[in-house]
């Protein structure tokens, strides 16, 4: 309704101006109307004087004018005074003339000296009054009338001026009851326009209204507006499409919060514009999409985690932030990636128990702006972080801790924590995938009863570690394991208690070698054990561990007696006595064969001489 108030008052104003230029318009002509009349009727009186006084000449009756301008000023009601004035010249001639024959004022004066008509209006509260002084010059009109005959003048010479005073009073009276007439006339239009223009806009102004509201319902997901008019025509044509829009609109749009939510979680995206809103969630889901078809066909986890790196930095512009991998079993925190060590947030002894992390623990994320000091393993009260945990299975979870210089940014970071979610729920299937494939290439390459890496991990990875190796220059001791008489073990207490020295070597192997050593089960009762970058001296003392170690365990044959088994051990180094690991392997097994053969229970350091001489092996 607001609309039409304006639209009406804009219409007055305009009709108003329209009134009000009117008005000037006529004031001022009618003025100049008025004055160009007064002053018609001078230039006429002037004339009649002239021809009257001119005629008296002639006749020789000039002494009788005076009766002959009285006349005239007396018939004519608008004249208020007239007078004639002689100049110098007549009065040298015939003398002063009548009484009021001479100059009255400065006007007088001015018309004998130029010459010129001279008018002047004189406005006052009471009256208006025009002044009219118009000259007179001898002239000869070719026989009619020759100044010059009586007047001792030259041709063009002033004789004298008349001048006359009008009341154009009625004036102003006439012209303010003709504005007022007008004025009365263009009110009245007035209102007859404004009534005619609201009688006819206001179903108009109805609709639009009805229009304003059914937008603002459609704003907010409702498409369930009907649109009403008593306007007929267009009008009525529009209001039913309208309808019939708005109802396909509600069965097209109407749900599709709800059904895209079924995709991506309410809440993700905050508008009050719902189709917005959808393309925002479309737009999300085409990505989300894209991504998940991406690291579909990537090899690894660590690829499916660059994947989210890269997301973390193209999409989000995350400046500083790194990337976790929790063993939910163990709970280690691993790092896999950071920007550097700005974004290294945590104590370190979070990596070891990472239920020391907040976030993990409660497995919710965790902003520092919430609380002061919120997490207490944080390095510094100070600093501003989020931190988000997410599980993927009972064996692992990923946790991002993503820092920034100051609360307004992690405000604006905060708005992100839903959409990283999204990317996190498309990889976590295919992160899942990934650490099935490992546990089962894994469940492949280790030997079920020891838990030790078999002969085909070492076939697949034993070249890579050879190349790595000759690239960085290390070396590996290679020892080759095995257990005196195990035959005689299997054939006379049976296999029970074979599997059961064989378990109890794999685990002797695990507790005396690093985590950068590599034990092997490589068959039956054979064992080899890679020592990265040791010393003579110290693998010497790792050989001697586990050769004392075994020797000293007792294992229970089931008649309540106990046994004692020994083992012999061959070493070899790469690449002092192999070029290749395979061949060092193998004199491994040559310093092995010369063990067994020499009275077994020993350790065995192989020598060229081994590969050269029969007799030693």
């Amino acid at each position: 309704m607001r609309t039409k108030a304006k639209l009406l008052f804009i219409v007055a104003i305009m009709l108003l101006g329209l009134t009000t230029a009117t008005i000037i318009n006529i004031s001022l002509n009618f003025r100049d109307y008025s004055i160009k009349s007064a002053i018609d009727k001078s230039k006429m009186t002037a004339t009649i004087v002239k021809d009257g006084l001119t005629a008296h000449m002639v006749n020789g009756i000039m002494d009788k004018r005076e009766y002959f301008l009285n006349q005239i000023s007396a018939n004519n009601e608008a004249v208020k005074s007239l007078w004639l004035v002689r100049s110098e010249n007549v009065i040298s001639q015939y003398g002063q003339g009548l009484n009021d024959e001479t100059v009255r004022d400065e006007i007088d004066k001015k018309v004998l000296e130029t010459g010129q008509t001279v008018r002047e209006i004189i406005e006052n509260s009471n009256d208006i009054t025009l002044r009219v002084t118009i000259p007179y010059k001898a002239t000869v009109n070719g026989g009619n009338t020759n100044c010059l005959t009586c007047h001792n003048v030259q041709r063009g010479d002033t004789l004298g001026a008349i001048s006359m005073e009008f009341d154009i009073s009625d004036m102003r009276t006439s012209g303010m009851l003709t504005i007022l007439k007008i004025l009365g006339i263009n009110m009245l239009f007035l209102v007859i326009v404004l009534f005619l223009l609201n009688h006819y806009v206001t179903p108009y102004m109805k609709l639009f209204t009805c229009m304003q509201d059914g937008i603002k319902k459609a704003y907010s997901g409702d498409f369930t507006h009907k649109f009403e008019t008593t306007v007929s025509g267009d009008g009525k044509n529009i209001v039913e499409q309208m309808n019939t829009l708005f109802t396909k609109m509600q069965e097209t749009f109407g749900d599709i919060k709800y059904n895209l939510a079924t995709f991506i979680p309410q809440g993700c995206v905050s508008s009050a514009d719902p189709l917005h809103e959808a393309k925002t969630i479309i737009n999300e889901l085409s990505d989300v999409y894209k991504f998940k078809k991406t690291i579909e066909l990537d090899a690894s986890k660590a690829e499916v985690y660059t994947r989210i790196i890269d997301i973390l930095i193209l999409k989000y512009n995350l400046k500083k932030f790194a990337l976790y991998e929790v063993n939910n079993v163990t709970h280690e925190r691993t790092l896999f990636f950071s920007t550097g060590k700005d974004a290294l947030i945590c104590q370190e002894k979070v990596n070891k128990d990472a239920s020391e992390c907040r976030a993990y623990r409660t497995k919710s994320v965790t902003i520092s702006t919430e609380f002061p000091n919120l997490c207490q393993v944080c390095l510094s009260e100070k600093q501003n972080y989020i931190c988000i945990p997410f599980t993927i299975n009972n064996d692992v979870s990923l946790s991002i801790s993503i820092t920034g210089d100051s609360p307004a940014e992690i405000e604006e970071i905060t708005s992100y924590i839903t959409s990283i979610k999204h990317y996190f729920e498309a990889a976590k299937p295919v992160i899942e995938s990934q650490i099935l494939m490992e546990k089962l290439k894994d469940t492949s390459l280790r030997d079920g009863m020891t838990g030790l890496y078999n002969r085909r991990f070492l076939e697949e990875v034993i070249d890579k570690i050879m190349h790595q190796a000759t690239r960085s220059k290390e070396t590996y001791s290679v020892l080759m394991l095995d257990v005196d008489f195990f035959k005689m073990v299997n054939d006379t207490y049976g296999h029970d208690v074979g599997d059961r020295v064989i378990v109890e070597i794999g685990k002797v192997l695990k507790d005396n070698i690093r985590d950068a050593d590599l034990a092997i089960r490589y068959g039956g009762e054979e064992f080899v054990v890679m020592l990265h970058n040791a010393s003579d001296e110290g693998t010497q003392e790792v050989a001697s561990k586990i050769h004392s170690a075994f020797a000293a365990l007792s294992f229970d044959v089931g008649t309540g007696e106990m046994m004692k088994k020994t083992m012999s051990i061959g070493i070899s180094k790469f690449p002092k006595d192999g070029d290749t690991i395979w061949k060092c392997i193998k004199f491994a097994d040559t310093a092995l064969y010369v063990a067994k053969t020499t009275g077994r229970n020993k350790i065995v350091h192989y020598e060229k001489e081994m590969g050269e001489s029969g007799e030693l092996r």
